[in-house]
């Protein structure tokens, strides 16, 4: 990301914060550069388990060009895909965690690599999300896709 980028990100993702001068005050001397940021308000997280996320993220990148903002956590055990708000709420999955009003995420720095979570998608400042029904039809592609390869390899 180039510094202007970053910049635009920065700000967009600070806009849920309470106190955003605080939010980039926090990544700024955080050792980790990590900030935590409420969800429910510019957009909900939905969180798959990292087997079912990566496969998912492979098929969503050859559906569209840029999908929203995607985070990997330790050891990439988890993904966050950031969606329209209200989705957590609807959203109905087994093994699916959705954090939405109420929940808070970890966010890393955008122009930087953190400790514990990373983005594999930054966020571009815009606002792009991931369309909900879009995710949904990724994640049954991957995980069509598994069960296909289950049944060959087994």
């Amino acid at each position: 990301m180039t510094g202007s980028e970053t910049r635009v990100a920065i700000e967009w993702l600070t806009s849920v914060a309470p106190d955003p001068s605080a939010c980039r005050w926090e990544w700024e001397r955080n050792p980790q550069g990590i900030a935590l940021l409420p969800a429910g308000r510019r957009w909900d997280v939905l969180i798959l388990p990292g087997e079912l996320g990566y496969p998912t993220l492979d098929v969503l990148t050859r559906l569209i060009d840029r999908p929203g903002p995607v985070l990997a956590d330790f050891g990439e055990s988890r993904m966050g895909f950031f969606v329209p708000p209200g989705t957590a709420s609807r959203w109905l999955g087994t093994g699916i965690r959705g954090a939405g009003p109420g929940t808070w995420i970890v966010v890393p720095h955008p122009g930087r690599a953190a400790g514990g979570v990373r983005w594999l998608i930054p966020p571009d400042g815009s606002g792009t999300l991931t369309d909900a029904a879009l995710l949904e039809l990724a994640m049954h592609e991957a995980a069509g896709a598994a069960a296909q390869g289950d049944r060959e390899g087994g």
